[in-house]
């Protein structure tokens, strides 16, 4: 055989094992990764809890609002929690009474409320509870355990540790999409409060030292 000949089909051998290789780096169904942006990213989820109170003219009857705190204890609400109320007669008085009930927990009354099924009828007025989760589909993934990683690729599971951790222990998971709002003040601000009071505050030299005679005895 030609020795030009046995080269090109030692090439061709050659590229089709290397090809045969890079296929098995990949497992079956995965996606291949070569950045380090991580696509096991954080899902968050809302639900909305409705309570479908009686209203008065003058706000909550008493065991309206008895049932008002008991769902609210029932549901253990709390911080990112967020409460709004669907009411078709806009009453200041029947919101005064949510509210208090929802400051009780810490809470503060949403300026809308999201849609929920059914209809509220005039009369009543609907509290609604919304809560937000967040969790990290497919992780663990351990779909490339017994792949090799020639294509310098990140592995499957590559940011569900981290992500999975970051989602389980915010406080708020609202925050993953859009961040915490500030409210003006600056952490330099409320840190350096002790400081300017320690540096304002008068020496305790400053009146001088007190005259005292060696002349006199005490009593």
């Amino acid at each position: 055989m030609n020795p030009i000949h046995i080269r090109k089909a030692a090439s061709l051998a050659a590229l089709s094992l290397a090809l045969g290789l890079g296929a098995c780096t990949t497992p079956a169904g995965v996606t291949p990764n070569h950045g380090l942006e991580s696509i096991n990213q954080p899902v968050v989820s809302r639900s909305n809890m409705t309570l479908d109170l009686m209203a008065t003219p003058g706000g909550l009857a008493v065991p309206e609002q008895a049932r008002l705190a008991e769902w609210f204890e029932a549901l253990d609400v709390g911080y990112g929690d967020r409460i709004a109320i669907d009411d078709p007669m806009a009453s200041p008085s029947v919101r005064a009474d949510v509210a208090a009930a929802a400051a009780r927990h810490g809470l503060l009354l949403a300026d809308g409320a999201p849609v929920t099924s059914g209809f509220v009828d005039p009369g009543r007025v609907r509290v609604v509870v919304t809560r937000s989760t967040a969790h990290v589909p497919g992780c663990p993934n351990w779909a490339g355990r017994q792949s090799g990683n020639l294509g310098n690729s990140t592995s499957p599971g590559f940011g569900c540790a981290i992500n999975g951790n970051l989602a389980a222990m915010i406080a708020d998971p609202e925050h993953l999409l859009e961040g915490a709002a500030g409210t003006g003040d600056t952490v330099v601000m409320s840190s350096t409060k002790a400081i300017e009071t320690y540096r304002e505050a008068t020496p305790t030299g400053a009146g001088g030292l007190g005259q005292v005679s060696s002349q006199e005895t005490g009593s």
